[in-house]
């Protein structure tokens, strides 16, 4: 699980300092990383080239020139890995288990993708994303993909920022990136597999750091810490967790939240002492909040005039309409004047 792998880092931490192959691997990572940072600062020129590019070509050479003891991307070619599943595995779909693993990743791969989708939207101020268009192709992909006996595929955040970050304007570039990975995979499958797996691990930590809105979430906190929270129990789920579980931890507190948020509703009291007394109710107003609505109202002045508006409610259903009308009847007598009820347009 997520909290076994982090407990056991200081673990594998103290074994990779006593291990030769270890720091090899850490020092292409730190490096491939290094290399990316300060990227950013060489001139306009050199940076035409993508950083996360040069960073993993560098960490090549390196490995290569040093005979650095890492574990290197495994490539088969593209032949080897077509494998098209046989008639017995159609009759595996009668399986709930089965079945309950292909729902399973239908909705974390649709999941994971309408997030990147919605992140990568925030990284660029081109078009938007067509979310049933991008849907569609994924199932139409995916299918393709259980034909040829391959995994599952989804959007991911660090190829899309990677794209981004190149200069990626327009939706060929999605594509050719797969036309990139498959001439490679079909042609240069040995030079791929030369590339050093801790290279790409330090892509990817560099990249999640860069994605993580430290800014934003002390932003959100301030203002809106029902949000913050779920967010951060959302993020914790999906680490502890799995990303399935995660995901449905973080919906179920948004569903519970909207329909606490559907159920407030708000009564704020103006008395300046001379004139009527100005109430607003706002917010939703529900039979659920009644008694606390009637409570303070009945808490009102009963000798002084009242003038309640209740155009700032979002919702006022028929329970809480008529209570409150016949509150404002109770309320009016021979000595004042009658309520004022002014209700939304």
């Amino acid at each position: 699980s997520g909290v076994d792998k982090i407990l056991g880092l200081p673990g594998a931490a103290v074994d990779a300092f006593g291990s030769t192959d270890a720091l090899a691997s850490l020092a292409v990572g730190a490096g491939t990383i290094a290399v990316m940072v300060g990227w950013k600062k060489l001139p306009k020129q050199a940076q035409s080239v993508p950083g996360a590019l040069a960073a993993v070509a560098l960490a090549t050479v390196a490995t290569l020139a040093l005979s650095l003891p890492v574990a290197t991307v495994e490539v088969n070619g593209l032949l080897d890995s077509v494998q098209p599943p046989g008639l017995d595995a159609f009759g595996e779909l009668a399986s709930p288990a089965l079945l309950g693993t292909v729902l399973a990743f239908t909705l974390i791969a649709s999941a994971e993708s309408l997030f990147s989708a919605a992140a990568v939207d925030r990284l660029h101020d081109g078009p938007r994303t067509e979310y049933d268009k991008e849907l569609m192709a994924q199932g139409a992909g995916n299918a393709v993909c259980g034909a040829l006996g391959a995994l599952p595929m989804t959007a991911v955040i660090v190829r899309s920022s990677a794209n981004v970050a190149a200069g990626a304007r327009t939706k060929a570039s999605r594509v050719l990136h797969g036309v990139w990975l498959l001439l490679f995979a079909a042609l240069l499958p040995s030079a791929l597999a030369l590339i050093p797996l801790p290279a790409l691990a330090g892509i990817l930590v560099h990249a999640g750091w860069k994605l993580i809105p430290f800014r934003q979430i002390a932003a959100l906190w301030r203002g809106h810490r029902g949000e913050a929270l779920i967010l951060v129990v959302t993020a914790v789920s999906i680490v502890a967790v799995n990303m399935f579980e995660g995901v449905l931890i973080g919906i179920a507190l948004s569903v519970v939240k909207t329909a606490w948020e559907a159920s407030h509703v708000k009564l704020e009291v103006v008395d300046k002492g001379a004139g009527p007394v100005q109430a607003c109710l706002s917010g939703n107003a529900t039979f659920l909040r009644l008694p606390k609505i009637l409570g303070s109202l009945e808490s009102l002045p009963q000798d002084r005039p009242v003038e309640l508006d209740l155009s700032g409610l979002h919702h006022l259903d028929h329970a809480c309409r008529t209570a409150l009308e016949s509150w404002a009847e109770r309320h009016s007598h021979s000595d004042i004047e009658p309520v004022k009820l002014t209700m939304a347009a």
